[in-house]
């Protein structure tokens, strides 16, 4: 008779997972890569006010966003919402999209990645903020290893005088 393991199972308490600081935004790592197979990776990002998530597009991944607390303004393609608590939306890969926190309180949202692997990229602009200033330099080919692109595109400034955004 042969018995099989069970798949693992990987439990994430309330207020559990790694966190780390990425610029105007944080990350609370829940689940990654390898707790699922690869499939998926998932992280909280916290928006303080007026945080920003610069216009970049994905090249391997694709997005969803849940938001969880305040207001969270997202633009994608030509495309523009702002989403409280309880709303979703699809970043699909390919496609220029930024991040904004829209009110007037802190906000938080989860990040679905599909397929996992982009979490990583995550962990590694975490670790050189954590490292100091000196170490910062030191990312300068991590966009492209993990197929990250970003623009400027014209409807920028417009979206950063509207929601009082630091640039």
């Amino acid at each position: 008779m042969t018995t099989s393991k069970p798949p693992p199972l990987t439990v994430v308490q309330p207020g559990g997972g790694q966190v780390g600081e990425l610029g105007d935004i944080g990350v609370h790592f829940k689940l990654w890569g390898a707790d699922t197979g690869g499939a998926l990776a998932i992280v909280e990002h916290p928006f303080p006010v007026g945080a920003l998530v610069a216009p970049h597009l994905h090249t391997r991944e694709d997005e969803y966003s849940i938001v969880v607390e305040g207001e969270i303004g997202f633009r994608s393609g030509d495309r523009e919402a702002v989403l409280g608590p309880g709303g979703y939306i699809t970043k699909p890969r390919g496609e220029l999209h930024a991040m904004w926190n829209a009110g007037a309180v802190p906000a938080r949202m989860i990040e679905i990645i599909t397929p996992a692997g982009f979490e990583h990229f995550f962990r590694e602009v975490a670790e050189l903020i954590a490292a100091g200033p000196a170490a910062t330099g030191q990312g300068g080919d991590l966009a492209e290893r993990y197929g990250l692109r970003f623009a400027e595109p014209d409807w920028l400034p417009d979206v950063i005088e509207r929601f009082g955004l630091t640039a």
